[in-house]
């Protein structure tokens, strides 16, 4: 008798350790969460103008960077660090050159968004717990059809490169009421 008691204790011990581990395993995976996006946040053609932006080089594009409420409140007010939920989008189109406007000007002076390139749509989302170690904020990069398109390595250089703005809460873009 005494020892189907041991057994009985030795197979719960080891049931209720496992059991321990796996929860344990789970939190700390909740804990490192990784700092890239998968989804595109739903709404984000609705939000509000931040500012416009143009890049020259090899990106050679326009930007629409847009915010939600609670982003735009924060722009608005001039609050830093963001408050957790706000999120800004980047929108990206080829910076071609108008033709048909042109024309009408007599000269080469009119640009218009073009295609949309693989780095058109961009996000960073704040939740200071979550990306705690990249400054409270997560990356998203999605293609014109909402697909995540880099791979997760690339995804670490968002941070770094953020840097340099780091007493604006690690966002370049100033807002222009």
């Amino acid at each position: 008798m005494k020892r189907i008691a041991f057994l009985l204790l030795a197979v719960a011990t080891v049931a209720g350790v496992a059991a321990y581990r796996t929860r344990a395993s789970a939190h700390a995976n909740e804990d490192t969460a990784p700092i890239f996006l998968t989804d595109v946040p739903p709404g984000y053609r609705d939000w509000r103008l931040v500012s416009v932006a143009h890049e020259e080089g090899e990106l050679n594009d326009i930007r629409a960077i847009l915010g939600n409420d609670i982003a735009i409140k924060a722009y608005r007010e001039g609050t830093l660090p963001f408050p957790d939920g706000a999120i800004i989008a980047r929108i990206a189109w080829k910076y071609v050159p108008s033709e048909e406007n042109d024309k009408v000007f007599g000269r080469r002076q009119s640009f218009v968004a073009g295609s949309t390139p693989s780095w058109g749509l961009q996000f960073m989302v704040k939740d200071s717990k979550k990306y705690a170690a990249t400054g409270g904020w997560g990356f998203g990069q999605f293609d014109k059809d909402g697909k995540p398109n880099l791979p997760e390595a690339v995804f670490k250089k968002c941070f770094p490169c953020h840097q340099p703005v780091k007493d604006r809460d690690f966002v370049f873009t100033r807002y222009a009421p």
